[in-house]
């Protein structure tokens, strides 16, 4: 009975492992490197879970309509090794992203840098993934 119990606990923690490593994603899965896309807007919202980070921008569009994107950006982890933290987009923060459309036409995109009014930018990218990368944004 007990050698039943440990397998079935064993079984059921290798089941509950396996649902982030599903979850997790290729770019080429849902993003198209031949359509690159610059967003200019504000951020409503951030999201700091794995295995990707979330930034939700509003942005205004060329008809005068705001459309709500939803931004996909590295691992909370990886964000915090180039200097990021929860803080470093406060909520109606004007930003400028660069990225990648999403293959469905939805308003999502894959981004690659985020721009400040300041001039700061900052990497925000996927690496591992087969997203586009560009090297010179990553810091040392």
């Amino acid at each position: 009975m007990r050698r039943l119990l440990a397998v079935v606990v064993a079984g059921g923690g290798i089941i509950m492992a396996m649902g982030p490593v599903m979850a997790h994603h290729a770019f080429t899965s849902e993003f198209d490197a031949n359509q690159p896309i610059t967003l200019r807007g504000t951020v409503t919202k951030t999201e700091w879970i794995n295995p990707h980070s979330w930034i939700y921008v509003d942005v205004k569009e060329a008809n005068g309509k705001v459309a709500s994107w939803k931004v996909e950006c590295g691992a909370p982890n990886a964000l915090l090794r180039r200097g990021w933290n929860k803080n470093s987009l406060p909520i109606d923060s004007e930003i400028v992203v660069e990225g990648y459309r999403a293959k469905n036409g939805t308003t999502t995109a894959n981004a690659n840098n985020v721009m400040f009014p300041d001039g700061r930018k900052m990497f925000v990218g996927s690496s591992g993934t087969g997203a586009p990368y560009d090297e010179k944004n990553e810091k040392k």
